[in-house]
């Protein structure tokens, strides 16, 4: 029942008052970007979600560069973008892809479309559900991980998934981003590409 039509609700009700409870923030933070990004406060990219189906996610820019993506050398984040990712905070946003239906607030984060030629049969079966703003590969270790152990939580995320377990998972989100564990943004560091 709940993975049939109750994720969805429990989705669009955390999403929604999520969005009630931080529009403050969301606004201030808006106008912080606004300047700090030369007028362009999100970042905006195809990412491959439910059925591997494109849409667009929307997060909180955190690169001065425009040009640069999310995979390359990330040196000129301002102290703005730095702070963001260190809290989390450039995820706020993804809360709309939620609403709309394109993301779910639990599942295996969604990946670069160019990544989509190079997975193995299994790895194509993390996209049998709907991608999520936190996952059980973000909960186990984030960026800290290979990318055959985030693929392997992923799996065991679309095979074990339910209530119990998505609340177990936003627990421990919570935990780790009030302790800002897993994650790697210093100025110089990169997220390695993922190859096949």
């Amino acid at each position: 029942m709940y993975i049939r039509s109750g994720k969805r609700i429990f989705d669009i009700f955390i999403a929604a008052a999520g969005l009630l409870v931080l529009l403050p923030l969301f606004i201030l933070l808006v106008i912080l970007l606004l300047f700090a990004n030369k007028g362009k406060p999100f970042f905006l990219q195809q990412r491959p979600g439910l059925n591997e189906k494109i849409f667009t996610i929307i997060k909180f820019r955190t690169i001065n560069n425009t040009e640069k993506s999310e995979i390359q050398l990330v040196s000129n984040v301002s102290f703005t973008g730095n702070f963001l990712r260190k809290t989390s905070l450039d995820e706020i946003p993804q809360l709309l892809n939620v609403i709309r239906g394109e993301m779910s607030i639990v599942g295996p984060r969604p990946l670069l479309t160019d990544y989509l030629n190079l997975y193995s049969e299994d790895q194509h079966k993390r996209h049998s559900v709907l991608p999520g703003i936190t996952g059980w590969a973000q909960v186990k270790g984030r960026n800290h991980l290979s990318w055959e152990q985030k693929f392997e939580y992923d799996l065991w995320y679309v095979k074990n998934r339910s209530f119990l377990v998505d609340m177990k998972i936003i627990v421990m989100t919570i935990s780790r981003v009030l302790r800002k564990e897993g994650i790697n943004f210093k100025s110089g560091s990169h997220i390695e590409k993922f190859s096949g």
